[in-house]
């Protein structure tokens, strides 16, 4: 892991465009700033979004607007509300998110969630 330091900065997400991410239904919007090592983004979920696969990637997951179901590959489901946040390291679990209304997140993810052994 290459670990550099990131100076003060500001991000104003209104200058960020936005990049398109079909899922099995709906659409998912993301702007995304990448650092190294790091990556932030204001992810949009579209209503009656549905993703088109299991991630494994590890994120920390705050829900700024809105309601998502976090679905587990095992079959159990987490409901995130506004104010909310989930937390998960690389390869500890299969999720897919569900947003029957649509919602918006700020999802953060870097190789600080990379599983350790």
């Amino acid at each position: 892991m290459i670990n550099k330091n990131i100076p003060f900065q500001s991000i104003d997400w209104n200058k960020i465009p936005k990049t398109e991410h079909k899922g099995e239904t709906g659409i998912a919007y993301w702007q995304t700033t990448q650092f190294n090592g790091l990556r932030i983004r204001i992810v949009e979920y579209s209503k009656d979004y549905f993703a088109d696969h299991w991630c494994e990637k590890g994120h920390i997951v705050q829900c700024l607007e809105g309601t998502f179901i976090s679905e587990l590959k095992n079959g159990e489901r987490v409901i995130l509300t506004k104010g909310m946040t989930y937390v998960v390291s690389d390869e500890l679990s299969s999720h897919r998110s569900i947003a029957k209304d649509g919602v918006k997140l700020l999802i953060i993810d870097g190789d600080f969630l990379k599983k350790k052994e």
